[in-house]
């Protein structure tokens, strides 16, 4: 497994163990970034709870799945999104119109896209899910 994109993989194997009906999955390097998103996967019940197993050698982190995703994914390359251009990333990466989340990178952390909006704080497209 090539370890590029932390993120990535993180999604991807989420989406993956789903797919297969395991009840949880484990989740390696870890990261404070990784750690927000999840926190957002699961504030939308995305995922159930995680904790951070193993704090050596990069760490590891168990997360009990819902079965809630259908799709998930990172954006590459990072757009930079206002609230002039969120419907045209929302018509390339989501399904329908309110359905789904993105999640930027913004000046005051990692957020939910609405959260930004409602802030108003533009921000890094960074990953989808629904």
């Amino acid at each position: 497994m090539s370890l590029n994109d932390p993120l990535a993989n993180c999604l991807s194997n989420i989406l993956n163990c789903e797919k297969k009906g395991k009840k949880e999955c484990l989740i390696r390097p870890v990261s404070k970034m990784l750690i927000s998103i999840l926190e957002i996967l699961k504030e939308n019940k995305y995922i159930g709870n995680y904790e951070v197993v193993n704090k050596t050698g990069g760490g590891i982190i168990k997360v009990n799945l819902l079965g809630n995703i259908n799709r998930s994914g990172v954006v590459k390359p990072r757009f930079s999104i206002t609230k002039d251009n969120y419907e045209m990333f929302e018509k390339r990466y989501l399904p329908a119109k309110g359905f789904g989340l993105f999640i930027v990178t913004t000046s005051s952390g990692v957020m939910e896209y609405k959260k930004a909006l409602d802030k108003g704080i533009g921000g890094k497209l960074v990953a989808y899910c629904y």
